[in-house]
């Protein structure tokens, strides 16, 4: 097993070592960063959004043309929103191996802060940990401070930890058993 995270061009540069070996870490599965070839669509002018699921679908017929069958992380710095919902941090489809994260709403700069890059590693490692988490088959968990917990406020993604409650280590060593 191996996870593949592509980063978009526009997404913050200089973050992706980093993010990626914190993943690894978390996760307990080895993987690689490079640079993004999928191509972005699903743009929604009214909202200045992409929709999240149309970008699952672009990423879903970019692994099918590469035969990769291994989980793939799409990073990208646009806003993200799926129907019902004005944003979401990010979106995974288990059933294709495919996730995404914006960056957008993870910056301080989005909430009028000064930037720091080291915030927006810790949430982007847990917002793409919490993706990828979906794509090895665990769901959300009800521990606040558990990585799988879903936020629904940058709030609640900064008091979570960088790390898997015992319940979900344990459904995670048994997916990747099964793997």
């Amino acid at each position: 097993m191996h996870i593949h995270i592509f980063w978009d061009s526009l997404s913050p540069p200089g973050l992706q070592v980093p993010v990626t070996r914190k993943i690894s870490s978390i996760i307990g599965v080895p993987a690689t960063v490079s640079d993004n070839p999928v191509r972005m669509m699903g743009y929604v002018e009214g909202r200045k959004q992409i929709d999240a699921k149309v970008l699952l679908d672009g990423i879903h017929a970019y692994k099918r043309r590469h035969f990769m069958k291994e989980p793939l992380l799409l990073v990208v710095q646009q806003d993200l929103f799926k129907n019902g919902n004005s944003f979401v941090f990010g979106l995974a489809r288990q059933s294709i191996g495919a996730a995404v994260v914006s960056t957008a709403r993870l910056s301080n700069e989005y909430y009028g802060r000064d930037g720091n890059d080291d915030d927006l590693i810790d949430r982007i490692t847990k917002e793409g940990t919490h993706e990828v988490g979906h794509l090895l088959g665990l769901g959300h968990c009800n521990n606040k401070e558990c990585i799988m917990f879903k936020p629904d406020t940058l709030d609640e993604l900064d008091r979570k930890k960088k790390m898997l409650c015992q319940t979900c280590r344990e459904q995670l060593a048994g997916a990747l058993l099964e793997d």
